[in-house]
């Protein structure tokens, strides 16, 4: 009992915390890690864990709830969970040397709680430190290549690197690479202004299935402008080269508020997949706004995207923009329950944003009917209820358009009934075994969901989609394992099967979510999989293991299978490899 007390205090606490701060990168580990141990412990998380990013600072203070606490019993890979978040956001575990420290002033409520703030001036206790850093200058300590901690300000720098090799059974040659090198830097200054940017040059030669996806969109997935590769010495001429930027700057506006303005993208969701936004689609340009006040966590984004691919040949012209807005309240109605509302509008105008748009806090459909209704507006609902102590139910269900009669009253399956669903679940510790974790979801998306009227009005960005990669006119199975067998060595396990219907000889079926729906779409009789029927089953196996903080050497098997209703469409693709990743997260070209 004493533990749901425990869990209430900081559940209520959430609403104190600082409205901004650096960001983990999209795809970390680590978010798989807050999620079990908000699951397996019970002890609510003080922060709304279905808006991705998390604040660095907000995973800190919730590993020192979950070490600080009596009533847990952590096991010692729970405790290394912890000690990792600790390394790799050190900058947040400054104590008492400086007036102001980095996760807040000395009466912030966390370190009230916590009573381990060291009282010598110098570090705290969490603070882990290299025994022999390089020239005594670089890996001070065990996550950072080069850092600073001054009063009021800290810097963090670091190297990322990607090399990958594998080979495929597919025609022609058979070698698949991914030649990845860059850099990250994160900082604050005075527990106010925030600031990261990272760059990453890439040459890579991707898997058939990938190839034929970029040529049918004009646009690799996940990057922006991109060119041929060519290498006479691998014998390789249909690679991609492309380099991909990210960065913002972050503004504590006040205790509650904060703003970033930035280039880069976002995940909206407790799934694998998410039905509002997801991280598929290139980096872009947005402004956002979180509002963090008692138990509501309210964010708006606004942003500029690419109405066509890098790829489509526009000479030395600027690429055509449309933009998009996007709201996301979420509301923990208990410490276990957390339910949220979504909506977007996507539009184009010339070279301008469509002001009316910019009110943080109306709905957009009124706001579409006042200037006319040329837009694409959703709306979602999301919940997430740690229903057990291991156990997590989550779902999404988006509109697009629809008309309650035609839904629920009418059987002619109208075109226009526009909507998908998403439900899982995660259990932890399957069979009693420490840190064997699983996740099984189900996606369904309505045929023309996410398209438009107006091609400038698709819901994607650089030809590619916005939310699910599949687009719409689909239903998919998706099962994960993951079991961590020690703090360095990882398995993972995927198996996914989708069924779609992809469009043909000109007929628009609802798959291609940047096909307009014109004249040529299918008025009554709209089911999931009408068109060319087709199925997609894949199938991955991983491994990973962690010589140093943030640096792995990784195996991997994959399997994919597409069968079609036109044989010319059929596909299979296997392949193993492995490589070297450091400072950098796995990208998954699940589709």
């Amino acid at each position: 009992m004493r533990s749901f007390y425990i869990a209430l205090f900081f559940w209520n606490f959430a609403g104190l915390l600082y409205g901004q701060g650096t960001l983990l990168p999209l795809g970390s580990e680590t978010y798989w890690t807050m999620e079990r141990l908000e699951i397996e412990t019970g002890m609510s998380a003080p922060f709304h864990s279905t808006l991705k990013y998390y604040l660095r600072g907000d995973m800190v203070r919730y590993a020192m709830q979950l070490d600080t606490s009596s009533e847990l019993s952590l096991s010692a890979k729970d405790r290394a969970d912890l000690a990792y978040i600790f390394k790799d956001n050190n900058e947040w575990l400054v104590t008492s040397a400086y007036p102001v420290t980095l996760a807040g002033p000395k009466d912030d409520p966390v370190y009230a709680y916590k009573g381990k703030v060291d009282s010598t001036g110098e570090w705290s206790s969490y603070y882990y430190r290299t025994k022999k850093p390089i020239l005594k200058i670089f890996y001070r300590t065990p996550a950072n290549f080069y850092e600073i901690d001054r009063p009021f300000f800290h810097l963090r720098v670091n190297p990322i690197v990607n090399f990958y090799g594998g080979k495929t059974n597919e025609r022609g040659s058979d070698l698949l690479f991914l030649n990845q090198r860059g850099f990250r830097i994160r900082g604050g200054i005075d527990d106010r202004i925030f600031f990261y940017t990272d760059l990453i040059e890439t040459q890579a030669r991707f898997p058939d299935y990938v190839r034929e996806r970029s040529e049918r969109d004009n646009a690799v997935p996940g990057a922006g402008f991109f060119k041929p590769y060519r290498s006479s010495i691998f014998d390789i001429n249909d690679g991609y080269d492309f380099l991909q930027a990210q960065g913002y700057f972050g503004f504590n506006i006040t205790k509650h508020v904060g703003m970033q303005l930035g280039h880069g993208r976002h995940f909206i969701g407790n799934g694998y997949r998410s039905l509002f936004l997801s991280d598929f689609s290139p980096n872009y340009f947005y402004l956002k706004l979180n509002w963090r006040v008692w138990r509501f966590h309210l964010q708006n984004i606004f942003a500029e995207v690419a109405l066509q691919g890098a790829g489509d040949d526009v000479g030395d012209l600027l690429i055509p923009k449309k933009y998009f807005a996007a709201h996301y309240l979420s509301f923990a109605a208990t410490p276990k329950l957390t339910v949220g509302f979504f909506e977007s509008v996507v539009f184009s105008r010339n070279n301008q944003f469509e002001l009316q748009y910019l009110n943080p806090v109306i709905l957009y459909r009124t706001v579409e009917q006042l200037v006319g209704s040329p837009d694409n507006v959703l709306l979602g609902f999301e919940f997430k209820w740690n229903l057990l102590e291991r156990t997590q139910l989550y779902g999404q269900v988006i509109f697009d358009e629809f008309k309650f009669d035609e839904l629920f009253l009418s059987d002619r399956k109208w075109w226009g009934n526009k909507y998908g669903i998403q439900a899982g679940v995660k259990y932890v510790n399957v069979f009693g075994i420490d840190h064997l974790d699983a996740q099984a979801e189900f996606n369904l998306v309505r045929p023309y969901t996410y398209s438009h009227r107006d091609s400038s009005a698709t819901y994607s960005n650089y030809n590619q989609p916005l939310a699910h990669p599949l687009g719409a006119n689909f239903k998919e199975y998706i099962l994960r394992l993951r079991y961590q067998a020690t703090p360095k060595l990882l398995f993972k396990a995927r198996a996914i099967r989708a069924n779609t219907g992809e469009d043909v000889d000109g007929i628009n079926y609802g798959y291609n979510v940047l096909e307009p729906t014109g004249n040529n779409k299918i008025e009554e009789g709209v089911v999931i999989g009408q068109g060319v029927r087709t199925e997609i089953n894949l199938f991955g196996l991983e491994a990973s293991y962690a010589f140093w903080h943030n640096m792995e050497l990784t195996l991997e098997y994959f399997f994919r299978d597409k069968q079609s209703e036109i044989p010319e469409r059929r596909l299979r693709t296997s392949y193993i490899g492995g490589g070297l990743r450091i400072n950098i997260a796995k990208e998954y070209q699940d589709f």
